[in-house]
């Protein structure tokens, strides 16, 4: 009997699979997340290169109001505007009559923390 789509030999056993072949499926792996964060990080990175047009628009201070609430300070033109950002809306809050000088921030070093031995002793009362 002749069968059309048979295999004129059919495999008995599977290929074993040793350390080369775990190093090298481990490996490609290993390049494909490393493929992935790279562009994650250069799409990041890149965000804002391709939609600026001039000096137009520009963000000069964020704040959080709340988890996904936001005050934008934005310089349009000459003028800058206070908008409040929430999900799904924009609104325009305040025409600043006087531009507001945005001073660079220095950034703060923290305290030091304290070790984990010396948070459980106070904790304990020691």
């Amino acid at each position: 009997m002749n069968h059309l789509f048979a295999a004129p030999q059919a495999a008995s056993t599977a290929a074993p699979v040793g350390a080369g072949g775990l190093a090298s499926v481990t490996l490609a792996l290993l390049v494909v997340l490393a493929a992935i964060f790279a562009v994650a990080w250069l799409a990041r990175r890149l965000r804002g290169i391709g939609n600026r047009v001039g000096n137009a628009i520009d963000v000069l201070a964020d704040v959080p109001l709340g988890p996904k609430e936001r005050a934008v300070l934005l310089k349009v033109g000459a003028e800058q505007v206070l908008i409040g950002v929430a999900p799904g809306r924009v609104s325009a809050l305040h025409v600043l009559r006087e531009p507001v000088e945005i001073a660079k921030a220095i950034p703060v070093t923290p305290p030091a923390a304290a070790s984990f031995g010396a948070l459980l002793k106070r904790s304990l009362g020691k």
